[in-house]
């Protein structure tokens, strides 16, 4: 199904207040009062909690117990030690994250 300009020009604008408002909502939230303590929680606790589930992604295939299999892990202690090394210099866990994974992601696609 094809849209004319107007229904583009509708869904798009209808996209655009949403995105705003989903984006004010935390600020018109909690400008006023401190934030529950489970956001606390979150924020404190979710950075090691994605690092560790994308560590055991990365580690999870046999083709890491098996010596005959190349690259032998080489990807994922890459990305490893990546995000290890940006986590430390940055102290920014997106950095460190996105890092990691890209780095990953970028060395499994070419060597294996």
């Amino acid at each position: 199904m094809r849209l004319t300009i107007t229904n583009a020009l509708i869904a798009t604008f209808i996209t655009a207040i949403l995105m705003f408002l989903l984006r004010a909502f935390p600020f018109m939230l909690f400008s006023k009062k401190k934030p529950p303590k489970i956001l606390s929680f979150i924020e404190k606790y979710i950075p090691a909690m994605v690092i560790g589930v994308l560590l055991l992604f990365c580690l999870n295939d046999e083709k890491y117990i098996s010596t005959s299999s190349f690259p032998w892990g080489i990807p994922a202690l890459c990305g490893i030690v990546l995000t290890v090394i940006l986590h430390l210099w940055k102290k920014n866990s997106m950095i460190s994250i996105f890092g990691g994974t890209i780095c990953y992601m970028v060395l499994n696609n070419i060597m294996v």
